[in-house]
């Protein structure tokens, strides 16, 4: 185990345009290691992060599925299996879609973990994001382009990522780690309140069962941009579920829509980032290979939607306005 190191891990499917962005920024908060399994990518996203690789950036997994078997159980499986990923001290699962925000201290990984004491698994809030008014992407930083969202917990939307310590469990899913080691794992809040921890001995469970008092965004959230603009939100039904669930969730006007297109708030906390995560998106933009691939995946994003999002489409992915 090398105590010091972080990982940050995600599983992801045609996210060319984003993949950039969300490696370069979670390198600049202090994330040692920065991991990626692709599954059927049609967009260059498996080349480019190959590429990525190559360069130091990040370590690519590829993350063949079984019929039916969802792409996030697999890749964490692989993940957690991987020699530098497993030997991390801490590591958090993430989706493309998901920036970890630290609030407390210079706003790094290392002031979060300050809190962590004798945890084993830190749950992390999420914190949604909304459109913005964007119908249509073409391109840019999600960072500096979403900054309106939910002005303070609520509870129909209330949800978690884990941050935790990979060698006292013995797998994992979406939202937190399973089969801990110890019988009473010790699982705290990002203030460093001790919260209940049932739901790590739950093996299909994805929600802790903590009190809504408990639910907080002190020291730490995960900046979730689930809507984006409409086009990509609406997209999320051409690309697949990440734990292989079919059903409405990405239509517009959906509960989840509703849910998690917050623009209650001007929300910019995270772009104190910015200066250093653009430097490291520099420095991975002078590789013309990378400019190239990043550039013929937002290409294929473009052409893709344009095939798939007709008016027919749009309206048949379209719910009935909530009242």
């Amino acid at each position: 185990m090398q105590s010091d190191r972080a990982a940050v891990f995600s599983c992801m499917r045609n996210e060319g345009p984003f993949i950039m962005e969300w490696v370069a920024y979670h390198r600049a908060i202090g994330f040692d290691t920065i991991a990626v399994a692709t599954n059927n990518c049609t967009d260059g996203s498996d080349r480019m992060l190959d590429r990525l690789a190559e360069l130091g950036h990040v370590i690519h997994i590829d993350n063949q599925l079984e019929e039916g078997e969802a792409p996030q159980r697999a890749g964490l499986r692989r993940a957690l299996a991987h020699p530098e990923i497993g030997s991390c001290a801490w590591l958090l699962h993430i989706d493309a879609d998901e920036f970890l925000n630290v609030t407390a201290g210079e706003g790094f990984v290392s002031d979060l973990l300050a809190v962590s004491d004798d945890a084993e698994a830190i749950a992390i809030l999420w914190r949604s994001f909304g459109h913005n008014g964007l119908g249509y992407w073409n391109g840019g930083s999600v960072l500096n382009a979403f900054t309106r969202a939910q002005g303070r917990p609520m509870k129909r939307s209330i949800a978690h990522k884990t941050m935790f310590r990979p060698d006292r469990f013995g797998s994992a899913i979406d939202h937190m780690p399973k089969e801990p080691v110890s019988d009473n794992p010790v699982l705290i809040n990002t203030a460093g309140e001790h919260v209940y921890n049932r739901a790590l001995r739950n093996p299909s469970r994805a929600r802790y069962r903590m009190g809504f008092e408990a639910c907080t965004w002190e020291n730490a959230n995960i900046n979730h941009y689930a809507i984006k603009s409409q086009d990509i939100f609406l997209m999320k039904n051409d690309r697949g579920d990440g734990m292989a669930a079919t059903r409405n969730k990405y239509f517009l006007n959906s509960v989840f829509y509703f849910r998690h297109n917050r623009n209650d708030v001007e929300e910019k906390g995270i772009l104190r980032h910015w200066p250093a995560t653009e430097a490291i998106l520099n420095e991975m933009r002078s590789d013309p290979e990378l400019v190239e691939l990043e550039k013929a995946a937002l290409d294929a994003y473009r052409t893709r939607r344009d095939q798939v999002l007709t008016p027919e489409r749009i309206l048949e992915w379209s719910l009935p306005p909530r009242k």
